[in-house]
């Protein structure tokens, strides 16, 4: 690929970062809209959830996966650019965390210095409702470096663990053993990444996960070139967005695009 190449498709992928913010927000009101839509003046329930992010050192593959209670989480929870990183950003959440720890790896920073920048740029515009102090999210680069972050204010139980190549994460969660199971299960299955991504989320499922249930959710593994198609950095972008199984239906969906991968490769 030349250099103009590789410049027109980072431009595009700036591009589709930028509609997906936009797209985010709708799903994920800021406050001011939020109290329009809550006539009573009820704080908005924050965005229960647990998600991973990971990194396959033997494919160069990075990716994260959600499940919440909330309908089509995976709008503004999970974000991700082949070469560049995966970010997970929940609890109280504000969407544009996601664009911004993008934009601040592709300029080369630390998970750990992007975690710190995105955090000292919040200004805080809601403290009583949607207290900066309640944010959750995950950063992870291209080479599977991760640094996370729980507010002290993030809706008990939240926590996080780091592991090899992931870190697990959540909030309103039934306790650490979901993060804990999430990260073993990462580390001690084998294959592909979806499929260890896909088993961290059923075994914090299995420790008691959303401690209200589930509804959706979703999964992005990114590559560059990883594709199916010409100038295709998405190995794989799914969302159950409403399922009352949602975490076995993705499954069906990660073993579905699994088994296509296996017969493209073997033509």
């Amino acid at each position: 690929m030349t250099i103009s190449q590789r410049m027109a498709r980072k431009a595009t992928v700036a591009a589709n970062v930028a509609v997906l913010a936009v797209l985010a927000a709708q799903a994920f009101p800021p406050p001011a809209a939020l109290a329009a839509q809550d006539a009573s003046g009820a704080p908005w329930p924050p965005v229960a959830t647990f998600s991973i992010v990971g990194f396959d050192p033997a494919t160069g593959e990075v990716g994260v996966a959600v499940q919440s209670r909330v309908f089509s989480v995976g709008n503004g929870v999970i974000w991700g650019e082949a070469g560049v990183g995966v970010v997970a950003t929940q609890a109280i959440v504000d969407v544009s965390y996601g664009p911004q720890a993008l934009a601040l790896l592709r300029e080369g920073r630390s998970p750990e210095e992007v975690v710190r920048e995105v955090l000292a740029r919040d200004p805080n515009p809601d403290p009583e409702r949607w207290t900066k102090e309640g944010r959750q999210f995950s950063v992870m680069n291209a080479a599977g470096e991760v640094a996370t972050h729980t507010g002290p204010r993030a809706s008990e139980w939240a926590g996080h663990r780091i592991g090899e190549h992931c870190s697990a994460q959540g909030n309103i969660l039934a306790g650490p053993a979901v993060v804990d199971d999430m990260v073993a299960a990462f580390e001690s299955t084998e294959g592909r990444l979806s499929l260890r991504l896909q088993a961290a989320l059923e075994a914090g499922q299995a420790a008691g996960g959303d401690t209200r249930g589930m509804q959706s959710a979703a999964m992005l593994v990114v590559k560059e070139g990883g594709g199916v198609w010409l100038n295709n950095d998405v190995v794989l972008r799914l969302q159950v967005d409403d399922h009352p199984e949602p975490i076995a239906e993705l499954r069906r969906l990660v073993e579905k695009a699994a088994a296509q991968r296996e017969r493209r490769r073997g033509r």
